[in-house]
């Protein structure tokens, strides 16, 4: 069996490369890192966390070849003269996601029934009417969707129940709302199965549609 094995989707304006692997040693690899790189993943206690943070270093080198990957002050990742990127990672698969035009945001989640378990913290009164709060898929698919709501903020201390809000419009095609401060802005998002991975990302550039009167 291959060890890596590479994705890349094309969705509009959007470039989605996955990456999904087998276990493996991550100091087999650190040809793919700089020094800095090596140093942070040896940081990490866990081993899946290991792998994950090299294997996204081995994506992005097959990508961007060997750019140094930043991340801003809220945690945002970004390459230099490489436009807009995010990063998100599952069990066994990472994904870079690429928009030369506008802010991009991606999220990787492995189906099960964690969501379902834990809606209550993230659903308001109305996603709750309108949505299917039985199903694995759907819960998923609303947590891993207001996860990309939140990467696209860019502030900390959002509550997702309160503050980002959802409306299905097909399996695949839904409208987030992000509702803080005096605005709502509009977002439209994208989200598949990709065997039991969902991955969901937006599709286009946050839009400002109202300012809360004072």
């Amino acid at each position: 069996m291959q060890l890596f094995r590479t994705n890349k989707i094309d969705v509009g304006k959007q470039i989605i490369y996955t990456l999904e692997f087998d276990q493996f040693t991550i100091s087999k690899y650190f040809n793919f890192l700089t020094e800095q790189e090596i140093e942070r993943a040896l940081s990490f206690k866990s081993n899946k966390r290991q792998q994950e943070f090299v294997a996204t270093r081995i994506l992005r080198q097959e990508i961007f070849g060997f750019n140094h990957i930043h991340y801003n002050e809220v945690g945002a990742p970004f390459i230099k003269g490489e436009g807009f990127i995010s990063i998100s990672h599952a069990n066994g698969i990472v994904g870079i996601a690429i928009n030369e035009l506008h802010e991009v945001s991606i999220d990787i989640e492995t189906i099960g029934e964690k969501a379902v378990r834990l809606r209550n913290k993230f659903l308001s009164a109305i996603e709750k009417e309108n949505l299917n709060i039985d199903s694995n898929i759907e819960m998923t698919k609303v947590w891993s969707l207001k996860e990309v709501l939140y990467k696209l903020t860019g502030k900390r201390g959002l509550h997702f129940k309160e503050h980002l809000q959802l409306e299905k419009q097909t399996e695949e095609k839904w409208l987030g709302r992000i509702i803080f401060d005096d605005t709502i802005i509009e977002v439209e998002l994208f989200t598949f199965v990709k065997e039991n991975v969902l991955i969901s990302f937006n599709t286009d550039r946050k839009k400002i549609i109202n300012e809360r009167l004072p």
